[in-house]
């Protein structure tokens, strides 16, 4: 079960580099995992850049920044290039991780209903626990109200 106050579920996946990145790397630092649907579509293109653009508070704060959807490596590897994405981007090509935070659903869209990525946004602490969780994200605003929330903790 994902509560804030437990611990978040571990992970390792593979960045755009082919790099196996873990949650327990960043023990000593917070997180910001975020949970999109698809790389170079309007709105996660609009969250990752809105994301790319405060990453030097987040930086300030040592905060990290992840950001996890099924896409391959290679697109990941295109959308970073594309839009200079300073964080890491993982490949959860067979939904493990998505399944343990509990982001893959059924989703309906112009009559049609299937299975993809509810756009989630988890803040694990430096002992990685859960901070605090949004789930169906907007994502206009998103990326500010995450900051405010840090620079309180």
């Amino acid at each position: 079960m994902i509560e804030v106050g437990k611990k978040a579920p571990s992970f390792s996946l593979f960045d755009s580099s082919g790099v196996k990145v873990s949650l327990n790397d960043f023990i000593g630092r917070k997180v910001i995992l975020y949970f999109y649907p698809k790389d170079i579509t309007p709105g996660c293109t609009k969250e990752a850049c809105d994301f790319r653009d405060f990453f030097p508070d987040f930086s300030k704060l040592q905060a990290v920044i992840i950001g996890i959807n099924p896409d391959s490596i290679e697109s990941h590897k295109k959308f970073i290039e594309k839009f200079n994405l300073p964080f890491f981007l993982l490949s959860d090509s067979n939904k493990v991780v998505a399944n343990k935070y509990n982001v893959w659903k059924e989703k309906k869209f112009l009559g049609k209903t299937f299975m993809g990525v509810e756009r989630s946004t988890f803040l694990i602490d430096e002992n990685g626990r859960l901070l605090k969780i949004f789930r169906k994200v907007k994502v206009a605003g998103h990326v500010d109200e995450i900051l405010k929330i840090l620079k309180q903790k």
